[in-house]
């Protein structure tokens, strides 16, 4: 049976990675350990998941980011603790738990949020996708919202617009009663799969690498797909079901004047800096639809937001970088 790591990612939510950590205790699939990487985090976070270990008596053991770059290894327990030190976004953080997981013997790595939850069968049908065929690197889930069981997020992954600069995803918001209606397209359009599930190969981590650290956050899995063209299909296991909450500790929001002003700026910024990559003929489309975002947070009277995508616009998605 191939063993796999389920790699998640902790940043001050300790209550959404506790309950993760709760759903992932019924997997049905038998060979898997976790490694959680802690961002680190200021709050009760590092505490609160030794005591959960401790509650559940869950075999688990620390390593802060020294030991690690040392080469120092953990073995034979079912949670591994990794204190990264500092915030590194979405791919950092990932990668320190990758780069631990590809010096054990595993055949896949699960990238999985922190604000999910999974069913029981979840990570069986990913691994029984990618070994039917071998040529995926990356494996998607049916995702849904946490809070709307029944309204689908994502099927496997989304749709990357280059003229648009913007992902879409088929079915979105449709009854996960009438999926089968748009599976299959869904998986046919697919060109990224969705970062809040990923079952990536192991022969996929050797040759195409980890997740670019350039992005923080957002985007990053699209790129990850972007360099794996022509040498690794991308996969959907329908019947792998995650519960998403969205993105609630980071202040993701679909609303313009809700968002955190950290999200908003790296959703704009790796619009921007991911055309210029990879479609650079659709900058000037992709710009026009940035005015529009302009025009809705003017509407919502955040100035100061409207003067930020203008300077991402104008330095061409360069200049400092910004830290929660």
């Amino acid at each position: 049976m191939s063993r796999v790591s389920i790699i998640v990612v902790n940043w001050n939510g300790w209550r959404d990675t506790l309950e993760c950590l709760e759903s992932l205790e019924k997997l049905a699939y038998p060979d898997f350990g976790i490694v959680l990487c802690d961002n680190g985090s200021t709050d009760e976070s590092l505490e609160r998941i030794r005591e959960w270990a401790r509650r559940h008596q869950v075999s688990f053991a620390e390593l802060d980011r020294a030991e690690l770059e040392a080469g120092g290894g953990l073995r034979e327990v079912k949670l591994a603790l990794l204190r990264v030190g500092e915030n590194l976004g979405f791919a950092g953080g990932n990668n320190v738990g990758l780069s631990y997981a590809l010096a054990q013997d595993v055949s896949f790595c699960w990238l999985l949020n922190n604000d999910t939850v999974v069913e029981p069968d979840a990570l069986t049908e990913l691994v029984a996708r990618m070994e039917q065929d071998q040529g995926i690197g990356i494996c998607g889930s049916s995702i849904l919202y946490y809070h709307d069981r029944d309204r689908i997020q994502a099927l496997g992954g989304g749709y990357y617009h280059p003229w648009l600069g913007l992902p879409l995803h088929y079915g979105r918001f449709t009854p996960w009663r009438m999926s089968g209606r748009v599976q299959g397209m869904a998986a046919s359009k697919m060109n990224y799969v969705e970062g809040a599930s990923m079952l990536v190969s192991r022969r996929f981590l050797l040759e195409i690498g980890v997740l670019s650290e350039e992005y923080f956050l957002y985007f990053e899995e699209a790129d990850w797909a972007m360099r794996a063209r022509g040498r690794f299909s991308l996969g959907y296991a329908a019947r792998s079901v995650v519960y998403h909450k969205v993105g609630g500790s980071i202040g993701t929001s679909s609303n313009p004047g809700r968002k955190s002003l950290v999200c908003d700026f790296y959703n704009i910024r790796n619009r921007i800096r991911f055309a210029r990559r990879y479609h650079p003929l659709t900058l000037p489309t992709v710009y026009l639809v940035l005015l529009g975002e302009i025009v809705l947070r003017a509407l919502y009277g955040r100035w100061d937001r409207v003067a930020m995508i203008l300077g991402l616009m104008m330095k061409g998605a360069s200049g400092p970088e910004l830290r929660p």
